[in-house]
């Protein structure tokens, strides 16, 4: 049985039941790096402060940087008994080194320890994860370029509304991608805060110097109370926020995509590699992977929900409670880590059927807007316009016609303001065209936003 750190309170040693229960190891262990470099700038401040002498600071370096090549290399041993990442490598250094490994803790405490450990985390993984959404913004606009000649159904309330270019659609998600990495990039200012120093709860009473630790591991800014800075997690539910929203737009995008590989679309084809098979039936082309991340951002959703609730009833300062943020959090940046490295995949690989997302924009009425706005450049008040072509509309399905096989003098009959010029504009190659306004469907519109997007990316 190992001593614990804090054993000289207890007169008993605590129940196995009671470590298995209590141990964050087999989570927290992912943390080690951080730990030790956190270690590391704490006893370079030590020396700073006159606590450790130069013999002592390389002793402590030196065993700390072994200790992290036995984790990397699959040598160490963790250990429940020792509860979590901070103690397994406190216990091996002391054993290391002898007892200039227990000056190490001198001025901190594992409350202040953690969040150093997490803050330092969270700056990685934002910082990988922007990447990662900035590669799959290059997949959406290499798709949009190659693709500005391809006309489809615009969709409001999953019926046909109005014609767009297919890259308009792409990158409406584009957009919504770049929101989430700006709010990503922007929770930044408030993880790059150094806790270090707080100790338990009231800062400690050594002179320690918290800009110089704040300088070497490269926090810019330094927390304010004590209290706050241990029992902080608004830092952790921020970025689960933002996962959850990033969910939901991957999500929407996989529904998408979903809809338009069924053969009632058929307006693209997924690549194989990104797709499965039935044990059953052999035809079946099955869009699994897309379905497995719209099913997963369900998942990422509990995982804020879950902290969230953990965090609501939580007296100051620090409680054992907060030993749960991990879990939620390492979660959502693996399985959102993993969506994000798959998903540039399936857009450059997918294949898009031009012809029969064109032969669709024929279909719906979507003219009906274009021809409203028609007579409106003829002098009509546009709720008339609208009426007009509503009931033009209801003929036509009476008909079981299109507007293209009416003639004029049937057009006439609802309006004397049409002419023969009406059916120019009728045609989605037209009702695009017309759409150049400044972020609209517009040939024009979407060139000059991807000019404007590559030239912000330089």
């Amino acid at each position: 049985m190992q001593k614990k750190p804090w054993s000289g309170r207890f007169s008993r040693e605590t129940e196995d039941e009671v470590e298995e229960f209590t141990e964050s190891i087999s989570v927290d262990k992912r943390l080690y790096k951080y730990d030790i470099e956190g270690s590391k700038a704490h006893a370079r401040m030590l020396h700073r402060i006159g606590v450790l002498n130069r013999r002592e600071l390389n002793l402590l370096l030196k065993g700390l940087e072994e200790i992290r090549k036995e984790i990397e290399s699959g040598k160490f041993l963790f250990t429940v008994e020792l509860e979590d990442i901070h103690m397994n490598i406190e216990r091996r250094l002391i054993e290391k080194i002898g007892p200039v490994g227990e000056k190490l803790h001198t001025g901190r405490s594992r409350n202040d320890q953690v969040v150093l450990d997490m803050r330092l985390y969270m700056r990685d993984v934002i910082h990988d994860m922007a990447e990662k959404i900035s590669n799959l913004q290059d997949a959406l606009i290499e798709k949009a370029r190659a693709h500005m000649d391809v006309i489809m159904p615009g969709f409001t309330h999953l019926q046909h509304a109005q014609p767009i270019i297919f890259s308009h659609h792409l990158l409406a998600y584009w957009e919504m991608l770049d929101r989430d990495k700006e709010r990503l990039e922007d929770s930044l200012k408030r993880v790059n805060i150094l806790p270090l120093g707080s100790g338990a709860l009231a800062g400690t009473s050594y002179n320690i110097d918290r800009r110089y630790l704040a300088r070497v591991l490269g926090f810019e800014k330094i927390s304010a109370n004590s209290m706050d800075a241990v029992s902080d997690r608004d830092f952790i539910l921020e970025f689960l926020s933002h996962c959850a929203i990033l969910a939901m737009h991957l999500s929407r995008f996989s529904e998408d995509l979903i809809i338009w590989s069924s053969q009632e679309f058929s307006f693209i084809e997924l690549p194989d590699e990104f797709c499965t098979g039935s044990s059953m039936m052999p035809q079946k082309k099955n869009p699994d992977i897309l379905e497995l991340i719209r099913g997963k951002s369900g998942r990422l959703y509990g995982n804020l929900v879950a902290l969230l609730t953990t965090m609501k009833g939580l007296p100051l300062s620090y409680n054992r409670d907060m030993q749960e943020d991990k879990m939620p959090l390492f979660d959502t940046v693996d399985t959102i880590g993993s969506i994000l490295d798959l998903f540039p995949s399936i857009i450059r690989g997918m294949i898009v059927n031009k012809e029969n997302m064109m032969a669709a924009a024929y279909k719906g009425y979507m003219w009906a807007t274009d021809m409203a706005d028609y007579l409106v450049r003829k002098g009509v008040p546009f709720r008339s316009a609208h009426e007009i072509t509503g009931r033009i509309v209801s003929h036509c399905i009476e008909l079981g016609k299109d507007v293209y096989d009416l003639r004029l003098s049937e057009l006439k009959g609802f309006s004397e303001k049409f002419d023969r010029d009406i059916y120019r504009i009728l045609k989605p190659e037209k009702s695009v065209e017309l759409r150049n306004i400044y972020g609209g469907t517009g040939k024009r519109a979407i060139l000059k936003r991807l000019r404007e997007i590559e030239r912000n990316r330089k």
